[in-house]
């Protein structure tokens, strides 16, 4: 269950629906990683929505509990991302699903631990997207 990949169905997701789900993995999702991450809206408030994604995204990786592990993760997330080829916001959000999926297993973690951890981080990132899609009009 942990390896299920998202990347296959994000380009099928209109830009809209992306940021939808991108917010619910920054604003909720990341809470599981102990993140309680709370957007400057005055940057954000009137913004288009490319602006308004890369805005978000750069408030939200600036936070960093502990800066080693973060970086860490966001190395992992960031060669996984790249190999799944994806342009625009789809790559955006395939970063952004795998960095808090990756964040959420607890230091001192043992390794089967840590797989449970992820199949199920993975299984509710999968139930979002295809709630969020179906939303949209898109059939995963």
């Amino acid at each position: 269950m942990s390896n299920l990949e998202l990347h296959q169905y994000l380009p099928k997701l209109p830009d809209v629906g992306l940021q939808e789900f991108m917010e619910w993995c920054i604003l909720e999702q990341s809470k599981a990683a102990g993140l309680e991450f709370k957007p400057d809206q005055g940057k954000l408030n009137n913004l288009a929505a490319a602006d308004y994604s890369k805005q978000l995204v750069d408030q939200f990786m600036k936070v960093k509990p502990d800066p080693i592990r973060a970086g860490l993760v966001a190395v992992i997330a960031g060669k996984q991302a790249d190999k799944h080829e994806l342009t625009g916001l789809a790559a955006v959000v395939d970063f952004v699903s795998l960095y808090v999926k990756y964040l959420i297993p607890k230091d001192g973690s043992n390794p089967e631990d840590a797989d449970a951890i992820l199949a199920k981080a993975s299984q509710h990132q999968y139930d979002k997207l295809v709630e969020v899609a179906k939303k949209h009009g898109v059939n995963l």
